[in-house]
This record gives structure tokens, C-alpha cells and sequence, in this order.
């Protein structure tokens, strides 16, 4: 199936909604959802696959309108791979330039060089247990800066240890950049992971449960 990428000034759109962030330092806060439709990887554990090729185009100055009138103030650009779409750099660059506050998740396999520096970058490192690791790009984590975050979903032990060694590798710890840890539902009990991290504990490392899904468990989208 051939995926419709959009443009500069097209998006390609799967969902567009407002909810509270479910994950990282911003937990908890109202946002704006803009999800992107497409992504070249395909995490073992991923629960958006819908997101792969459903969507509808926009214009982008369309999107910016709709997310402007909610009146809410943290916007997060996510997919998919959001940076897969041509238009999300200019997307993203907009929304700043109209006051709000913008955070992109990436899968860590793009370039996000071109990025607005007023962009937070939330960084999903690929452990061995989503099977994409190998498409992790180093130079992307040599970039983050301390605004950044980054997340490691870990099935087990195995993934929890490679994510030490690519924090220790890259100084990310020293950076300061957030440093989550996310258990795979249904298969590493967050108990698990909190006592791991609790002994070789890290600086800004944390435990990163998904809220959303504790607040409306049966919902599979648009939380």
C-alpha cells in the first residue's frame, strides 16, 4: 500500500483532539493531540497501529485554526512518526510562532535536525524487545538537549539494561534530559520496572505509566 505523505502545506490527519498527557513531565496537563498518519517502523508492542494508514488531508493552516481554538496551551505532535510528513516541521514551527507550547514524539529513526529549536523532542529509543532497535539513529541521541525527554518502553530485563548502556553511551543522564522508563503492558508489571530503577537509581530517571489508559481503560482512541 502506497502512503499518502501530504506536503509542506497538507497533513495528513488521524486524529485531532483534546485529552490530558498520559505520559512524561507534562503528565497530567491538558493538550492538544494532533496525531499523524504513517510510520516506517513497526514496534512488536505499538498501540497505534491505526494510525499506519488512516487519515485524512488538511490543510495546514487548517489544523493550526482547530488547535488555536481549543484554547490549550501544550500541543503534542505525535503518529505514527509525525516527522515522516514533510508538513510537520512546518506545523510545528506555526503553532510556536503562535504561542503555544510544542512537543514532538519521534521514533528516533528521522532527522530531526530541521526541527524549531523551540520544539521539545520526545525520543523513543527502540529497545531489542520492539524488534526495530536497529533502526535506533545514534546522532539523534547525541543531539537532545536538556528540554528533551526520552523513553525506553521495556519488555524485560534484557531492554531495561540495553537502556542503561544507551544512556551511559551517550552521556544522556549528564545531559539531563527526563529519562523514561515505560513498562509493555501486559507483559513487565510496573512493580518490576520501579524496583529496578529503585536499585541503580539515575538522575532524572522515572517510572512513565501510561495515565490515560488508567483514566479511560476501555478507550482505544482520541485519549
Amino acid at each position: 500500500m502506497v502512503r499518502d505523505r501530504g506536503s509542506e502545506t497538507e497533513l495528513v490527519v488521524n486524529e485531532l483532539y483534546a485529552s490530558v498527557q498520559g505520559e512524561g513531565t507534562r503528565a497530567g496537563q491538558p493538550c492538544m493531540f494532533v496525531r499523524l498518519t504513517g510510520c516506517g517502523l513497526r514496534c512488536r508492542w505499538c498501540d497505534t497501529a491505526y494510525a499506519f494508514y488512516e487519515g485524512q488531508r488538511r490543510p495546514l493552516d487548517e489544523v493550526v485554526s482547530e488547535v488555536l481554538a481549543s484554547g490549550i496551551e501544550f500541543v503534542l505532535l505525535t503518529g505514527g512518526e509525525p516527522l515522516e510528513q514533510p508538513g510537520c516541521l512546518n506545523l510545528a514551527k506555526a503553532l510556536c510562532d503562535a504561542g503555544r507550547t510544542v512537543a514532538v514524539e519521534t521514533g528516533g529513526h528521522v532527522d530531526t535536525s530541521a526541527l524549531d529549536p523551540r520544539v521539545t523532542r520526545i525520543l523513543d529509543v527502540k529497545c531489542p524487545g520492539s524488534k526495530m532497535a536497529k533502526r535506533n539513529r545514534p546522532e539523534e541521541l547525541d543531539s537532545l538537549r536538556a528540554t528533551d525527554e526520552v523513553k525506553f518502553v521495556v519488555a524485560d530485563r534484557a531492554d531495561f539494561d540495553f537502556a542503561r548502556e544507551v544512556i551511559a553511551r551517550h552521556g544522556l543522564a549528564e545531559r539531563g534530559c527526563a529519562l523514561l522508563f515505560s513498562p509493555v503492558h501486559g507483559e513487565l508489571e510496573p512493580a518490576e520496572l520501579a524496583t529496578w530503577l529503585l536499585e541503580d537509581p539515575l538522575p532524572s530517571a522515572r517510572l512513565n505509566l501510561q495515565l490515560h489508559k488508567l483514566i479511560w481503560p476501555r478507550a482505544e482512541r482520541g485519549v
